[in-house]
């Protein structure tokens, strides 16, 4: 396997990152591969007896199933759901790349496959000079992206697409995750975007409230992890 893990970002916050990051996670474990989830910076996170926990980032250990610390999942966890940039300064705190960078080697070594998690859309800063962008460009990881289907989708997805490809990175491909239910004209949205986007639909989600089941998040992945998904 070229790649030890993919990237997942997304147009915004809110498309649903980690709902399909956890998909993907399922879906490579009924291959018999063992897979780590990772959210390297995460802003919106409760004080707990064990420290800050952010929600989506215990998802992601819990789904795992490995006996893996959390400051391996989550290096950087902010209290306020704030950008991290800020939250970062507010606790006078710089996030580093390598501190991220360290705790990756760590999950690849104790699994096949690390799904990583970004934080907000694709150029969200994480400090002065860095960006999300620069998280996959230091673990040498594809990306792919999901767009939250909603109105605004083309215009935040062509410029998400590319912005990912001006930066280096490969994009793998695309998942469609539903998240207005009352989006008109979404199958003429859909088909815009998979002639203009430059890499294929790997999957699509419909519009689930609260939220969908693992079977189906897995689902929408099975028929794109054949098709040189991870390298």
């Amino acid at each position: 396997m070229r790649h030890r893990g993919v990237f997942i970002t997304g147009t915004d916050t809110g498309c649903g990152k980690t709902e399909i990051s956890l998909g993907l996670m399922a879906a490579l474990q009924a291959r018999g591969l063992r897979v780590a989830g990772m959210k390297p910076v995460a802003s919106g996170s409760e004080r707990t007896a064990l420290g800050r926990r952010n929600e989506d980032a215990s998802r992601l250990q819990v789904q795992a199933g490995l006996d893996l610390p959390y400051d391996w999942v989550n290096p950087y966890s902010f209290e306020p759901p704030i950008a991290p940039h800020l939250a970062a300064e507010e606790a006078g705190i710089s996030i580093d790349l390598a501190r991220i960078e360290q705790a990756f080697g760590e999950l690849s070594a104790t699994s096949d496959v690390v799904v990583v998690e970004g934080v907000g859309g694709w150029l969200v800063p994480l400090g002065p000079t860095i960006s999300v962008a620069d998280l996959p460009r230091r673990l040498g990881l594809p990306a792919v992206l999901v767009v939250g289907l909603r109105l605004g989708c083309l215009n935040h997805a062509l410029l998400s697409a590319q912005s990912i490809l001006a930066s280096g990175v490969e994009l793998r491909g695309w998942i469609a995750n539903q998240v207005d239910p009352e989006m008109d004209r979404v199958e003429e949205n859909v088909r815009t975007l998979r002639q203009r986007l430059p890499a294929p639909l790997l999957g699509r989600l419909g519009y689930c409230w609260p939220r969908p089941s693992l079977e189906a998040l897995a689902g929408c992945w099975r028929g794109s992890i054949g098709e040189g998904l991870l390298g």
